[in-house]
């Protein structure tokens, strides 16, 4: 995709279509105030008597027919002024786009606008624009051999009439492709199926992530896993034949000389689930190829990472395994003894991601990092409780909780805070272990949450369930499509970026 940076008047340049935002019931204001004269009083028309109002994610189409130098116009609806935010924008220009891609046209371009978000910087405009026309245009479809009937935007153009705001659209829309591409870069994994996306195949991403960005990458195979005292997660590894990869990535940002601690991003990298000996249901057993997603984000933060170089050391940890039933599979009612010296008692095989993620967060525990965060499609638990809206979201920090919960407010990816209580941890004390693996149906996220928490020690950690975020059945979302979302990416971006710029860990 070809974006660029354009200094022009709406009026005196020449192109394809123009995508413009127009706010409800205010009319002609704005950038777009200069085009009603230029059309003979058109907008007004289409005001008054086609309906167009500017309500939110409204769109029309306007043929100048010559008046101006653009074939085409396509409005798109706002709505309020008083109600706009960032991802109403990105919403707009996502739903924009998709009424222009039907058309099939090759190219676009976008009114930026610095007047529609008032005191937010024009570079946070340009990119929330970006990241919705790019979202919005993601399709998972590399597996198909006839894509011929394929409609594709190839370029996109940014028009300012301001020349000093051009550096700061041109910062803003760079950011918004790289973080785009991140989040395509997610979906395109967790949309790929397991006999492609295999722990190997992640190890090999993560190794090409490190190379491209100049980071560097361990991967223990399983029997290094198994010397180095990974009980929990080596046992959930035994029932397949596909070779089991720990992932180790690290991001080096911070200046030569300066002592400060890492932030480190766990991800569960099972690349397919079964459940084990505790067998699902059949019906649809296909999706949980995306039971790798908590991994496949941070590989996405990883990669736009690699472009944006911010000013902090990171730390991703993938650990990588199919969940299956054999002859070797670990059974209910085994104890194992996790890396932390923990043992877990196994009650339910298909509680696999837990132990997975009980060595992953011990062994990054060890790192010192100054904060921890991870991310898992842990429970249904949390798709009940919380549906397609919402990650669910627990730790033991206030101040890192307040911090991940604001980042996915600017971003649009909510999450909701649920809480650890010690009351809770009843549920999952063993008679014969010092944990058992699940803690029944009654709090079925919190009790997950809380099993987590047994392996951080005093390390300021958040944890993410996105089992209801990382796929959509469907969605009304402009930009997020029916299948993988990618959701996360965007947040820990927001996350690390504020990080970066100085505020402390």
């Amino acid at each position: 995709m070809e974006i660029r940076v354009k200094k022009g008047i709406l009026t005196k340049t020449k192109g394809t279509v123009c995508l413009l935002g127009f706010f409800e019931g205010e009319g002609k204001k704005g950038n777009i105030a200069s085009l009603d004269p230029a059309l003979n009083g058109k907008l007004k028309k289409i005001t008054s008597s086609e309906g167009f109002n500017g309500k939110f994610l409204e769109t029309i189409l306007i043929r100048p027919e010559g008046k101006i130098g653009f074939e085409r116009l396509v409005f798109v609806g706002l709505g309020k002024r008083t109600e706009i935010t960032e991802d109403r924008l990105r919403k707009a220009m996502g739903r924009g786009t998709t009424f222009i891609q039907k058309m099939g046209l090759p190219d676009i371009t976008i009114d930026c606008d610095s007047s529609l978000l008032k005191k937010i910087q024009t570079a946070q405009i340009a990119q929330a624009m970006i990241e919705g026309v790019l979202l919005s245009l993601y399709q998972f479809d590399c597996l198909k051999t006839d894509p011929s009937d394929k409609k594709t935007i190839k370029k996109i153009t940014l028009l300012t009439s301001k020349e000093k705001e051009l550096p700061q659209i041109e910062q803003g829309a760079l950011r918004g492709k790289i973080i785009a591409e991140g989040v395509c870069y997610t979906r395109d994994l967790c949309s790929l199926p397991s006999n492609i996306v295999t722990p190997t195949y992640l190890a090999n991403e993560a190794t090409q992530i490190a190379q491209e960005g100049g980071m560097s990458v361990e991967v223990l195979d399983q029997e290094e896993i198994k010397t180095l005292g990974m009980g929990a997660f080596h046992a959930v590894t035994l029932g397949t034949d596909e070779p089991p990869k720990f992932i180790v990535l690290k991001y080096k940002g911070t200046p030569k000389g300066a002592r400060k601690r890492p932030i480190a991003l766990v991800g569960k990298s099972v690349t397919f689930d079964t459940g084990g000996i505790s067998l699902k249901p059949s019906e649809n057993m296909e999706q949980m190829k995306y039971d790798m997603s908590g991994g496949a984000i941070v590989l996405g933060v990883m990669k736009a990472i690699a472009q944006l170089k911010p000013t902090i050391d990171i730390i991703a940890v993938l650990p990588a395994t199919d969940n299956m039933p054999s002859g070797k599979a670990v059974h209910p009612g085994d104890v194992v003894t996790s890396l932390s010296g923990k043992t877990v008692e196994i009650i339910n095989t298909d509680a696999e991601g837990r132990l997975c993620l009980a060595d992953a967060l011990t062994y990054a525990t060890r790192l010192k990092p100054a904060a921890m965060i991870d991310l898992a499609t842990l429970t249904g638990a949390c798709v009940i409780a919380l549906g397609q809206h919402a990650m669910g979201m627990m730790g033991n920090n206030p101040r890192l909780l307040s911090q991940i919960q604001d980042a996915g407010e600017a971003v649009g990816e909510r999450t909701w805070e649920l809480p650890l209580w010690d009351d809770y941890f009843n549920q999952i004390e063993s008679s014969v272990a010092d944990l058992q693996n699940v803690g029944g149906r009654r709090a079925g996220t919190i009790t997950a949450g809380l099993f987590l928490k047994q392996f951080v020690g005093e390390t300021p950690w958040v944890h993410l369930d996105i089992a209801g975020t990382s796929w959509y059945d469907d969605s009304k979302n402009p930009y997020v499509p029916k299948g993988a979302s990618g959701v996360g990416v965007r947040l820990l971006m927001q996350y690390i970026t504020a990080l970066s710029k100085g505020r402390k860990s």
